[in-house]
């Protein structure tokens, strides 16, 4: 579980988060939503540390993570997958070497281990066989799915997806949100997504935090987002539904 605590982040004087807390579940896909401008990376690069926070706390199952120096933060970070807006997987490296990459960093495995468990995760996101190519070598939704396996390598306890749906077609975006809740469920991770994609929002936003102008304007699930009278939130949620299907 990770909570957030009354959290403030400014820049350069301008307020970006006003006073955030929420709570984030294991187990449930848990989604930031927000026009741009609201905050929303700012919040989840604040989570992982990538900003520092002007006051507030952050917590790992209690571990104020907000607190602690950077050394100390070293033991949360290694229970932290990320999967990029634009997978960042390495184009020097094979597959392969792409998800074995946090292993050689942080784990004590032995190379058979390690190729094991790159399989083994290959497998869970339905790419198998595909060790030895290059990412120039991938589509689009094959790249996500790389990127899934390496964030899921080191067995994460909490999951950070920014964007994983951008760029993708609607058919491939579905199957890399299925595949997101499916292992959310099935490790019992906290998982974070941030998302502008309207199909995610009703489709696996089992817990959502919408923001407006860096404040959380409102909280609940894809059952009831469909029923609030949040004049933001509607206009948001709609005029992003009707933006998507003017695109197909």
């Amino acid at each position: 579980m990770i909570e957030v605590k009354n959290l403030y982040k400014s820049f350069d004087n301008k307020q970006v988060l006003k006073d955030i807390s929420a709570v984030f579940k294991p187990g449930v896909t848990n989604l930031i939503i927000g026009g741009s401008g609201s905050g929303k990376t700012t919040l989840i690069k604040c989570m992982v540390g990538l900003h520092e926070v002007d006051s507030g706390e952050i917590l790992y199952d209690g571990r104020n993570f907000s607190q602690l120096s950077f050394k100390e933060r070293i033991p949360v970070r290694k229970e932290i997958g990320m999967l990029f807006q634009n997978s960042a997987l390495y184009d020097s490296m094979t597959v392969e070497q792409n998800i074995m990459f946090p292993l050689n960093m942080f784990s004590d495995m032995s190379l058979s281990e390690k190729k094991d468990r790159v399989n083994f995760c290959l497998k869970r996101v339905n790419l198998e066989n595909v060790n030895k190519l290059a990412p120039a070598e991938l589509s689009g939704g094959m790249k996500k799915r790389v990127g899934i396996a390496r964030a899921i390598a080191m067995q994460p306890e909490y999951l950070f997806c920014d964007e994983p749906n951008s760029g993708l077609d609607p058919k491939t975006s579905i199957v890399i949100d299925n595949l997101i809740r499916e292992i959310t469920e099935e490790y019992g991770i906290t998982t974070v997504v941030n998302t502008h994609d309207m199909n995610s929002v009703m489709e696996i936003g089992e817990h959502i935090i919408f923001l407006h102008k860096g404040e959380k304007w409102w909280e609940g699930s894809n059952k009831e987002i469909r029923l609030t009278d949040n004049r933001e939130v509607n206009e948001f949620v709609f005029a992003s539904k009707f933006s998507r299907e003017a695109n197909r």
